[in-house]
C-alpha cells in the first residue's frame, strides 16, 4: 500500500543525522534527499533538535521544503518500544531545550554502565572510543547524542561482533547481555512536551509496540489519542503492506493524520534508503499537506500550551 498522489512530489518524514545516531550530517541528509528527488524532508533526531538549524539552512539553499522534528522514546513495557515523533517543533523553544537536556542526561548516565558491563563480558571498548565514533563528521553540526548505535560500532571495531545488528542482538537490545534502560518521559509527558514546542505528536513505527493483537493495538492508540496524539506513522521501513493497511484503518478510526518515512540512519541502518519505506513505498506530498493543515487547525490550542517542559524527575 502506498501514499501516492503525484509522481513528482515525494517526502520523507522520518530521518536521522549525526546530531543523534545517523551517519550523515544534517546538511548531508538534506543533500541526499535532494539527490533522491524528494520535495520535502523532516529531520527527526533522537531527543535533540541540535541539527535542525543546519538542516533548515541547507534546505533553504537547495530549495527543499523542510520540517523541523524530533523523535522521543517514551515509557512502555518491554519487549515493545514506544517512540513519539514531533513535527513543526520550534528549534529555539525553551521547552525543547529543557526536554532534550533531561533526556540526554538519562542517556549519558546509561552509556557508562553499558560500557562497564561490556568490559566485564570481555569486550574491550571505552567511552572515549564511543564518543570518537559519535563525533565523526560532526564539525558543522556541533553536539551529538551518544547512544547505543555508536556503542554497537565500537563493538564492531573491537572485533567483538561482526555487525552492528549482531551487537544489538547479543549485547545492546532489550534483553541483551549489556542492556540497561534509560530515563524516559511518560507518553503523556512526551506528547505534552512536543505540543509545548509548537509541534504535532505522531506515533512512530507502531509495529514496534509489539501489541499482542489488533484489539490491544487499538486500545493503545485510543489511549494515546485521548492524551493528545495527532497522527500515526502508517508507512515505515519496518511495516509490511498489511501493517500499513491496518495502521491506516486505525488512523481513520481515531481521526489521526497518517504519516510516513524511511527512518533513514545512513550506514547505521543498512538497506534503508531516503524516501523509501521498506524499499517499496513512497510517501506523497499530500501527507505533509494534511499534517500542515492539522497544525494550522491546532495552532490556537498549541499556542495556549506553549511554555516550559520538564522531565519525569521534575513532575
Amino acid at each position: 500500500m502506498t501514499a501516492i498522489s503525484s509522481p513528482e512530489a515525494w517526502v520523507d518524514l522520518h530521518t536521522h543525522s549525526t546530531a543523534s545516531d545517523g551517519t550523515l550530517t544534517p546538511a548531508a541528509v538534506i543533500d541526499a534527499a535532494k539527490a533522491a528527488g524528494l520535495a520535502a524532508i523532516a529531520l527527526t533526531d533522537h531527543d535533540t533538535g541540535n541539527g535542525l538549524h543546519e538542516a533548515a539552512d541547507r534546505a533553504a539553499l537547495v530549495g527543499l521544503r523542510f520540517v523541523p522534528g524530533i523523535e522521543i522514546s517514551a515509557e512502555y513495557p518491554p519487549p515493545g518500544t514506544l517512540h513519539i515523533l514531533g513535527y513543526f517543533i520550534d528549534p529555539d523553544s525553551p521547552a525543547l531545550e529543557a526536554m532534550s537536556r533531561i533526556l540526554l542526561e538519562g542517556r549519558n548516565a546509561r552509556n557508562p554502565r553499558i560500557i562497564q558491563r561490556l568490559n566485564e563480558l570481555g569486550c574491550a571498548v571505552s567511552m572515549d572510543q564511543v564518543r570518537a565514533i559519535a563525533q565523526r563528521g560532526t564539525a558543522a553540526s556541533g553536539a551529538v547524542v551518544v547512544g547505543r548505535p555508536h556503542i554497537a560500532q565500537a563493538l564492531v571495531d573491537a572485533g567483538c561482533v561482526a555487525t552492528t545488528k549482531q551487537a544489538f542482538d547479543v549485547y545492546l537490545g532489550v534483553g541483551g547481555a549489556a542492556y540497561f534502560d534509560k530515563e524516559r518521559l511518560t507518553p503523556r509527558q512526551a506528547i505534552d512536551c512536543i505540543h509545548r514546542t509548537g509541534g504535532l505528536a505522531v506515533l512512530a513505527h507502531p509495529v514496534q509496540l509489539r501489541a499482542l493483537n489488533h484489539a490491544a493495538l487499538g486500545h493503545i492508540i485510543s489511549n494515546l489519542k485521548d492524551i493528545g496524539l495527532d497522527g500515526i506513522e502508517v508507512w515505515h521501513s519496518d511495516h509490511r503492506p498489511q501493517d500499513s493497511e491496518l495502521f491506516m484503518q486505525l488512523a481513520r478510526r481515531y481521526r489521526l493524520i497518517p504519516t510516513g518515512g524511511s527512518d533513514f540512519h545512513g550506514h547505521n541502518k543498512p538497506g534503508i534508503d531516503l524516501g523509501l519505506a521498506g524499499g517499496k513505498v513512497r510517501v506523497s506530498m499530500q501527507v505533509l499537506e494534511d499534517l500542515q493543515e492539522r497544525r494550522r487547525a491546532s495552532e490556537e490550542s498549541i499556542s495556549k500550551h506553549r511554555g516550559s517542559c520538564v522531565g519525569p524527575a521534575r513532575f
